[in-house]
């Protein structure tokens, strides 16, 4: 059975229902809660549990430390292509959008790379416009031996591929692959994915099947908040995150938060979620699954980063571009879309360190490691 035919058994309007008709009791009876199912996740993420938030946060950041300690991972973005073949409302890189197209060749791919390791990263975001003839796995299969040159952990976030395409970019050193859905709700996924690949909605559900079965180490997974209601498709995403962890146990899991953010196009929220909402679904999560990556892009304000980080918040993007070249030759006109922190990596891992946390430029192979360190060092002292 894969995702889909989950999916098909569940109903939205009855869901979102019921996460709107949680009441306080729900709220406690799931903050009381030692180990909490999916039901305890709607009530955490619905009105009733925002009247609970500092309660929440204060179980978060605990459980945040109990599992990775004061570490926070970071990475950065490294966008090669903004040719799309997909017409999709929010995204600056739609088929319809006049605007400058640029793929990266090996030569330029090398100085984008030399660029971002001078700033100390060590795990990088490979980045696409979903193009299959001029942007496929023959062009993945390309770059990749030379990004390896210069980074250990490799993830992707490109169109969905099939089984063997996914197995191919594992052997050439692809560690973890970014799909998100965008929304859990099909006839708005219809509404705004008008042509192109991306407007088969059940292929794209399927993803993070394939990418399992394909043997990928890390699947990140995500709703685009804005383009529905925003407590459904969390939960949605939640129901998802939990049939791969337990049928592909072997995989790691991370989940984003990515608002709509202006582009080139005019699309409005059908969905706002505040800051304040924000900070609760990542609590929710965080106090649903312990255990699960929580990553929060540049599309934030520093302000919103530094003081949510502390909560559950385990990888951070920074000085993120969002276009191709954007390190090494930037035209600002190819941008994805507008970010919101545009402090330098130097000034977020400043702050990042003034909270009390150590700075990882790799993946988490490495902060366990220093996570396992530090606590076997403060066992020892202890004893």
């Amino acid at each position: 059975m894969s995702f889909s035919e989950r999916w098909a058994a569940l109903d939205w309007d009855h869901l979102r229902l019921s996460i709107y008709s949680k009441t306080r009791v729900d709220v406690e009876r799931a903050l009381a809660n030692p180990s909490r199912n999916l039901d305890d996740f709607a009530a955490l993420i619905s009105p009733a549990a925002e009247a609970y938030l500092e309660a929440m946060a204060q179980q978060s950041a605990a459980l945040t430390r109990q599992r990775f300690g004061y570490t926070m991972g970071f990475y950065i973005p490294l966008y090669l292509s903004n040719l799309c073949a997909n017409v999709c409302t929010y995204c600056g890189f739609s088929m319809e959008n006049r605007i400058k197209r640029r793929t990266l060749d090996e030569a330029e791919i090398a100085a984008e790379c030399e660029a971002i390791k001078k700033m100390g990263f060590d795990s990088v975001l490979l980045v696409t416009g979903e193009h299959e003839t001029k942007v496929g796995l023959d062009y993945f299969l390309r770059a990749l031996p030379v990004v390896k040159r210069y980074f250990h952990h490799v993830a992707m976030e490109v169109q969905p591929l099939d089984i063997e395409a996914y197995r191919a970019l594992v052997a050439k050193g692809v560690d973890a692959v970014m799909v998100y859905q965008e929304t859990y709700h099909a006839p708005t996924y219809g509404e705004h994915h008008k042509r192109g690949n991306k407007a088969d909605f059940h292929y794209r559900l399927q993803t993070p099947d394939r990418l399992a079965q394909a043997g990928v180490d890390k699947i990140g997974l995500g709703a685009l908040i804005g383009l529905e209601d925003w407590r459904t498709d969390s939960f949605f995403t939640a129901q998802h995150l939990d049939y791969l962890e337990k049928r592909y146990w072997q995989s790691r899991y991370s989940i984003s938060f990515p608002r709509l953010r202006p582009c080139a196009g005019t699309l409005q929220p059908k969905s706002v979620m505040t800051d304040k909402q924000l900070v609760q679904l990542i609590c929710a999560y965080r106090l649903w699954n312990p255990q699960v990556e929580l990553s929060l892009s540049t599309r934030e304000s520093p302000h919103f980063r530094d003081n949510v980080l502390p909560l559950g918040v385990t990888s951070l993007s920074a000085a993120s571009k969002t276009q191709p070249g954007g390190y090494a030759n930037p035209e600002p006109q190819l941008e994805q879309f507008a970010i919101s922190d545009e402090r330098s990596a130097a000034e977020v891992a400043t702050s990042v360190r003034a909270l009390g946390f150590e700075v990882v430029w790799k993946d988490w192979d490495n902060i366990y490691d220093i996570a396992r360190q530090a606590q076997m060092a403060s066992q020892t002292a202890a004893g």
